[in-house]
C-alpha cells in the first residue's frame, strides 16, 4: 500500500467516526463534516427516509428525539479507490434506548439493529467527504 493510500483510509475512518459521534449526539451540524452539501442519504432500508443532508438532518433530529440514549458502532470497514473517488462499506451495529439513564434490559422502547452502510465518498478540498449513504439493514429488534 502506498503511504497516500494509507493516509487516505485513516481519513475515511475519521469520517465514519464523525458521523457516528454527531448522530450519537445530536450535534447535527457535524454531519457538514461527513457529507457533502448535495449530498443523498437514503435510510428507506430501515424505515426513515431518503433526501438531501439537509432534508435528512431535520429528519434525524426530530425523529431520533424518541431516543435519548444512542450508540453506534462500526465494525469492519471495506474500501475500494476509484479515481478520486472511494467506495466504502461499513459493518455497524446500533442501539437507541429510551433514556439515558439506568433502565432494565427489557424495558419497552429499546431498537436494536444492525447492518452495512454504503457510503460513496468524494476527495474535497477539506478531505474526504460522502456525497451518498445507503444504509443496508441486516436485522433489527424492537422491544
Amino acid at each position: 500500500m502506498r503511504p497516500q493510500e494509507i493516509a487516505d483510509r485513516l481519513e475515511i475512518g475519521d469520517v465514519l467516526a464523525r458521523y457516528t459521534h454527531a448522530i450519537d449526539t445530536g450535534d447535527w451540524g457535524r454531519l457538514d463534516l461527513v457529507f457533502t452539501p448535495d449530498a443523498v442519504i437514503d435510510y428507506t432500508a430501515a424505515g426513515g427516509i431518503k433526501g438531501t443532508r439537509d432534508e435528512v438532518r431535520a429528519w434525524l433530529a426530530e425523529v431520533l428525539s424518541q431516543w435519548p440514549g444512542r450508540q453506534h458502532l462500526i465494525g469492519t470497514t471495506a474500501v475500494r479507490f476509484e479515481g478520486e473517488e472511494a467506495l466504502v462499506t461499513a459493518s455497524f451495529t446500533d442501539t437507541l434506548a429510551p433514556s439515558r439513564e439506568m433502565v432494565a434490559a427489557d424495558a419497552a422502547g429499546f431498537v436494536r439493529g444492525g447492518g452495512w452502510y454504503h457510503h460513496r465518498m468524494i476527495r474535497t478540498m477539506y478531505g474526504w467527504r460522502s456525497r451518498e449513504l445507503v444504509e443496508e439493514q441486516a436485522w433489527r429488534t424492537v422491544q
